[in-house]
């Protein structure tokens, strides 16, 4: 909560600090689960304004389909979830993941927290490789802010801003947002997005406090699936070439969120963190995207001519969610027990529109080597129109108990019940499923020292899935299991995390072999690894940030794929996630001409890849990549910043989704960027 201090001078500062949900009381140091933070200095430093390039930092997040450029996609640990969806995320521990809200930019972030591991103990649905939490910058009464205007390569234009004050001893307000006009290093394509975020606290007491946050976003792109790889040659093409077309037009994305938390400490350093959250968001417009099947495209054929379909999109959400906690701690029968006791509720709607043209081969299309835009096609006939409704309640507790002076014992378990149902309009059907779900999680703690901790732990969780079976039944949801030791470590300046995981999934959706052209629940798949992280100041003015992961993820038992009903043979590595991967960061703070300077050197390895689940040949080769940034201070206020990244023009892959649909990573670029501290 807020802390007064009184300055000789008799003017008061008031520091706000604010609880994190699901959080209680326990210490990161002794919680048996690994959590890596990407803070805002890091992300400035790095001159990163999008949440998709922020988890580039972490060694186990790989990026996935990312839909046409048109959301964040990623996996963790190896675990990437519904590839034809947004990966889910929090914001301040509320959902944000779901629906179709565009890319996230991080004008209002604090910081990302990575949280290893299932978090369906505490959160309910989730992936086993872990949860991202994005905490939010709040209000606060000492008035601070900047400006800041930038410009980059390929005619990248943004001017952001934040600012905030207190208005009197209750109130403190927070405004911030960014206007960004992006071209692109690929041909036609542009990415314009509007941010506003302001955010408001009244103090309703000395002890209690409510906090509003705003969130509006609109964004408008260029429908962009990325270029074709031929024989593994990510130079078949230019990585300029655009293989859509123009004039399609922008898909416009336009979202609001909003979110109301209630903050009291109460008797006995007790403490109630309750909230509300409300998120709608819509998507709308056309795509002309190359035809995947085989069969039916043309440059498998002749080599140049590639078909294409086109496609028209409206989907729209909207998702409600409440969560009330109570944590603090107690002695029982002499022992110490720190308890976390909450229960939260969500109610989420999707509507889905996919328009599609297919014609015969090549009556769609567009020559690779040398495209002439403006193809005419019929418009896009529905696919599928489908209203889908999710409603779901659970209650969760978590205590750990000091058992003796160095060990520590977690345990937690959390009940849902939730409802699915799904209207297939053009299908004229209709399907629902309810279930419970009891999602149980043990972890030990041995605190060697101050410094040194070791953890272990095992959790079980779930995630819901969408659709209906041969028999119009819905899919039971997945589930999955985990296991994870690890050591922490920190003292000084020096922070740093090993750990050692496996994860197992089952109930993974594939293509029904008896009955075809319909899915069922009978994948299964495994991520075992290692993950180091460290930061540590090397001299004084020298400063490491290290993240470091090797995953090996794979099939169990052999599976069919259920776009294409191919087969997938057991042991086969899951798509877009490399084996090895890490980032390194090292900055330096010196004085330059006088002035207070900092400069840093970025390096990331992406180990190679399968770009595509069903074609085993398609290799994602393996990258090296280098940034460099300067920062100076060239007054008290007025600051500049030199980002220059991938600075020896390495052709390489973002993520792949078919070699027809492969992203290609930008080029060499660089941004400048002034800012003006208030």
């Amino acid at each position: 909560m807020a802390a007064a201090n009184k300055t000789a001078s008799d003017i008061e500062h008031i520091s706000v600090n604010y609880k994190q949900a699901y959080r209680g009381d326990v210490p990161f140091h002794l919680q048996a689960q690994a959590v890596e933070s990407l803070h805002l200095e890091m992300l400035r430093d790095n001159g990163i304004t999008r949440f998709q390039d922020a988890l580039d930092l972490a060694g186990s997040i790989a990026r996935q389909n990312n839909g046409g450029g048109l959301w964040d996609s990623f996996s963790i640990r190896g675990f990437p979830g519904n590839e034809n969806m947004p990966s889910g995320y929090l914001v301040n521990g509320f959902n944000a993941g779901r629906g179709f809200s565009g890319n996230r930019d991080l004008v209002n972030v604090e910081y990302i927290e990575i949280m290893k591991g299932p978090g369906s103990a505490l959160f309910g649905r989730s992936e086993p490789g872990g949860t991202v939490n994005i905490v939010t910058k709040k209000p606060q009464h000492d008035t601070e802010g900047y400006v800041q205007a930038s410009v980059g390569s390929f005619d990248q234009y943004r001017l952001e801003g934040d600012y905030t004050t207190g208005l009197n001893e209750q109130l403190a307000v927070r405004l911030n947002g960014a206007v960004q006009q992006y071209d692109s290093f690929r041909d036609f394509v542009f990415t314009d997005k509007t941010v506003f975020t302001p955010s408001v606290r009244y103090a309703l007491s000395d002890n209690t406090a409510l906090l509003y946050e705003f969130e509006y976003l609109k964004q408008e792109q260029l429908f962009d699936r990325g270029y074709v790889v031929l024989n593994n040659d990510l130079k078949t093409l230019p990585r300029s070439r655009y293989l859509g077309d123009p004039s399609d037009g922008a898909t416009v994305i336009d979202a609001t969120g909003h979110q109301l938390s209630l903050e009291s400490i109460l008797a006995n350093n007790w403490s109630l963190l309750a909230g509300l959250s409300y998120r709608e968001s819509s998507l709308k417009g056309n795509s002309s995207d190359a035809e995947l099947a085989g069969g039916r495209q043309t440059l498998y054929r002749d080599g140049r001519t590639l078909t294409r379909q086109r496609r028209n999109r409206d989907y729209q959400s909207d998702d409600l969610s409440i969560r009330a906690e109570i944590s603090g701690n107690l002695t029982l029968f002499g022992k110490t027990h720190h308890l976390l006791v909450g229960a939260d509720a969500y109610e989420y709607s999707l509507y889905t529109l996919l328009g599609r043209y297919r014609g015969p081969a090549g009556s769609y299309s567009l020559d690779i080597f040398n495209p002439v835009y403006g193809g005419t096609a019929p418009a896009p006939t529905p696919l599928y129109i489908n209203d889908e409704e999710q409603w779901g309640f659970g209650v969760f507790v978590q205590d750990q108990i000091q058992l003796a002076a160095r060990w520590h014992l977690s345990m937690g378990v959390r009940l849902d019940r939730y409802r699915l149902q799904i209207t297939e309009q053009l299908a004229n059907s209709f399907s629902k499923q309810l279930d419970n779900k009891l999602s149980p999680r043990l972890g030990l703690v041995y605190a060697y020292n101050d410094a040194l901790t070791f953890y272990s732990s095992y959790s079980e969780g779930f995630i819901p899935l969408s659709g209906t079976d041969f028999n119009r039944n819905p899919f039971a949801p997945e589930e999955s299991e985990s296991v994870e030791i690890g050591a922490k470590y920190s003292a000084g300046s020096t922070q740093g995390t090993l750990s050692l995981f496996s994860a197992e999934k089952s109930n993974i959706l594939t293509s029904d072999p008896i009955n075809v052209g319909f899915q069922a629940t009978l994948g299964r798949a495994q991520s075992q690894g290692i993950e180091f992280e460290l930061h540590r100041h090397l001299t004084d003015n020298l400063y490491l940030d290290l993240s470091y992961a090797v995953m090996d993820t794979k099939t169990v038992g052999e599976v069919i794929n259920p776009d294409w009903g191919s087969l997938v043979p057991s042991g086969s590595r899951l798509v877009n996630v490399p084996r090895h991967q890490g980032t390194a960061v090292l900055t330096t703070e010196t004085v330059l001409a006088g002035k207070a300077s900092k400069f840093g050197l970025k390096a990331r390895y992406i180990g190679s890849r399968l770009g595509d689940s069903v074609e085993p040949s398609y290799q994602l080769a393996a990258v090296s990549l280098f940034s460099v940034f300067m920062h100076i201070d060239l007054t008290n206020q007025l600051q500049a910043q030199l980002n220059i990244d991938n600075i020896f023009d390495k052709h390489y892959v973002h993520n792949s989704y078919n070699r027809l649909w492969t992203v290609p990573g930008e080029p060499v670029n660089a941004k400048l960027a002034i800012r003006y501290n208030f």
